[in-house]
């Protein structure tokens, strides 16, 4: 069966808020909510289509857009590829072109309204900041929280909370402290064992590889309101935490790291490689700054993650 390629849309409103359109009864999926866009044509780019599509059905002109994610799907009558990008500026005012319903809705709204089954990893994309910050090792409980009081004034909406040498009770001490901190602000990740979990319901629980391979053939460990995410270092736990159904995964070490300079780097070559056929959002680490953000979202990852070159202090 052939791979329909489809051109969609994470539209941003000046708000932050997220456009999406509801499908007409009669077509495939219809009845569904959708994220706008349409078939890219023979000889036409993605990016082409995009516009295209968005201007016949919403009635705008998209003036700054870049890739988001790429999703593979195969339903039982249909192969799609859907191309997605990231609209966060535009002309004029949308309205249903076709008729179709409209509705603007916040990124946390978004996961209570009813999707294809292919847009869930874009549902995830679209509510997932560029930058994943990862606290730095050494550091006391003081320092903790003042670093992360920091990146949360600096803007920073995603953290994991990593302090491998650290004794049990001051990392669940911390943990406590640091979910009061991004309350309202941020979504905060948490490491180690998954008996913790009912402990903190608010936090989002990121497993270690050993963990993912550990875990994995039991599916996904808790319900899908909360943020599951994963460390992947090649193909195979790719494939682990594709199976598992993670959120996100961070991928690395894209560079040579101070972290870990015994771990081999992919580079950015087989990292594009290796993202091609993964349908979830991916954060690259290992050697790379914020700075780095444009060149992932080129080989299509969500954004960058970082110890040193993200924390404040």
């Amino acid at each position: 069966m052939k791979r329909i390629h489809v051109a969609a849309a994470v539209i941003r409103g000046k708000d932050g808020q997220i456009l999406i359109a509801k499908r007409c009864d009669d077509k495939h999926q219809g009845g569904l909510w959708e994220f706008p866009g349409g078939k890219v044509e023979a000889g036409e780019t993605a990016q082409a289509a995009l516009a295209r599509e968005l201007e016949e059905e919403l009635g705008i002109l998209v003036t700054t857009a870049r890739p988001l994610i790429q999703v593979r799907h195969d339903y039982p009558d249909k192969h799609v590829l859907l191309d997605v990008w990231d609209v966060s500026a535009f002309t004029g005012e949308p309205h249903g072109a076709e008729g179709q319903p409209l509705a603007w809705v916040s990124a946390k709204q978004i996961s209570e309204y009813e999707f294809p089954a292919a847009n869930r990893p874009i549902v995830a994309a679209a509510r997932l900041p560029e930058h994943y910050l990862i606290t730095p090792e050494g550091l006391s409980g003081p320092q903790l929280l003042r670093g992360i009081q920091a990146a949360l004034k600096s803007g920073i909406r995603l953290l994991q909370l990593r302090a491998p040498t650290m004794f049990d009770a001051q990392y669940r001490d911390i943990a406590v402290d640091a979910l009061g901190l991004c309350a309202g602000k941020a979504q905060l990740m948490l490491k180690g064992p998954l008996e913790w979990l009912g402990d903190f319901p608010a936090a989002g629980w990121h497993l270690t590889a050993q963990q993912l391979r550990e875990l994995s053939a039991g599916g996904r460990p808790f319900p899908s309101e909360r943020w599951l995410a994963a460390s992947c270092h090649s193909a195979d736990e790719l494939a682990l935490a594709a199976q598992m159904g993670v959120d996100f995964i961070t991928l690395s070490p894209v560079q040579a790291t101070q972290t870990h300079p015994e771990a081999q780097p992919l580079g950015w070559a087989q990292v594009a490689e290796l993202l091609q056929g993964f349908n979830q959002p991916a954060y690259l680490l290992g050697g790379v700054t914020p700075a780095n953000a444009e060149q992932a979202w080129q080989v299509g990852a969500q954004g960058v993650a970082g110890i040193r070159a993200f924390w404040p202090e």
